[in-house]
């Protein structure tokens, strides 16, 4: 009789594990797909290869879900989706082209004249800073009230909520607008 009751233990054990919701990115699964819309110029060709390959789909999707998905979950981070060290070129407002590198902790963007510029992530504190000519400045934190703290250019800070409102509100007090409220009771 115990050996059936740890029997149906081990299923139910097995069973949360895998249904923890888990739903992540499927980066593996995607860069697979990814590649394969973009392997040749004909998109007849690349539904050929996709044809050939489709196993490859089943096994990432699998890989996926049970392993890096999971991990993702978990720690915060799918180790698939980090691009640590590639560089890309990002167009810019300003139709300037700047090289835009992944590092492990934020990213590096070099201007088009060479100036360089990091944006860095503090896990510790739940903050993203500016490191610029070797002095960093903290642009916004994450408070735990769910509230984001930006840190304006003249010094002030400003607690706004991460809606519509509150990017509204940021862009007001960036430009030096002033707020003024009415009660109407």
């Amino acid at each position: 009789m115990k050996m059936k009751h740890l029997k149906v233990s081990a299923i139910f054990l097995a069973a949360t594990l895998l249904t923890t919701s888990c739903v992540g990115s499927f980066s593996l699964f995607n860069r697979v797909a990814k590649w394969n819309s973009h392997a040749t110029g004909s998109k007849f060709l690349n539904e050929i290869i996709f044809i050939i390959i489709s196993p490859a789909y089943a096994v990432c999707a699998v890989a996926d879900a049970l392993v890096f998905n999971t991990v993702e979950f978990w720690s915060g981070s799918n180790p698939m989706a980090q691009k640590i060290g590639t560089t890309e070129e990002v167009l810019g407002k300003d139709g300037r082209y700047y090289a835009v590198t992944t590092l492990k902790d934020g990213y590096e963007v070099k201007n088009p004249d060479g100036e360089v510029i990091r944006f860095v992530y503090d896990k510790k504190n739940d903050s993203w800073s500016q490191v610029q000519d070797g002095k960093k400045t903290e642009i916004f934190r994450f408070n735990e009230d769910g509230t984001i703290q930006a840190n304006l250019q003249d010094g002030r800070t400003i607690k706004v909520k991460p809606d519509a409102a509150g990017v509204f509100e940021t862009r007001m007090a960036v430009n030096g607008a002033n707020f003024y409220a009415i009660n109407r009771n």
